[in-house]
């Protein structure tokens, strides 16, 4: 009785079984494993910002092994952009490809980066850990001086919600609101392409 399933939970494989069950479109709205939304929405933001993506440097600053960062790298391949991780030791990400670079420092991530985006350092179900990451995370923050080595023209990002003086300052969360605000804007829309798109693709 209906066109399609947007699915937000847990294990990647409810996902994978309801699409394959249900024969209807299935789009992952984010689980453990992925959150290929908010990155196809930070492509478009990047892209309606900047241009093209295609042989950009983008540096992501945090948990590497997270969701987001995952999506990152899958990205990357995709659509042709290098992606350099910068993560402390055991939050390296699982999965990489040939357009991926994991390195220790933040600064050799953000030097001439096209992008800086973040994460937040406890997302959800991590709670428990939270000393433990704040602790391990010390120094893997978007802040000015990041922000000095990158491209001039460099754009920030950050998937919200943020923690100001944690994974972002609280001064460049204000002085890079406006593009952070229409990147929450801009999922709506490509939210609404991506049900339109496959929508139509299985009709066709």
């Amino acid at each position: 009785m209906v066109h399609g399933a947007v699915i937000r939970t847990f294990a990647q494989q409810d996902v994978v079984d309801f699409s394959k069950y249900s024969n209807i479109p299935t789009i992952n709205a984010l689980t453990d494993d992925e959150h290929p939304c908010q990155i196809l929405t930070d492509i478009f933001t990047y892209e309606e910002k900047r241009g093209s993506i295609v042989g950009k440097k983008v540096a992501f600053i945090g948990d590497a092994a997270c969701n987001v960062a995952r999506s990152w790298v899958y990205a990357a391949e995709y659509f042709k952009f290098n992606l350099v991780l910068a993560a402390p030791e055991g939050f390296e990400s699982p999965v990489t490809n040939a357009h991926v670079k994991q390195v220790r420092s933040p600064e050799e991530a953000a030097a001439n980066a096209d992008l800086l985006y973040t994460d937040v350092w406890i997302s959800m179900g991590k709670e428990a850990e939270a000393a433990e990451r704040i602790k391990a995370f010390a120094g893997y923050q978007i802040n000015s001086k990041l922000i000095s080595l990158a491209h001039k023209d460099v754009l920030v990002l950050h998937c919200l919600p943020a923690y100001r003086g944690k994974e972002i300052t609280a001064e460049v969360m204000d002085l890079r609101a406006d593009d952070i605000f229409d990147q929450a804007e801009n999922r709506l829309h490509v939210q609404k392409g991506i049900m339109d798109w496959l929508v139509h693709s299985k009709a066709a």
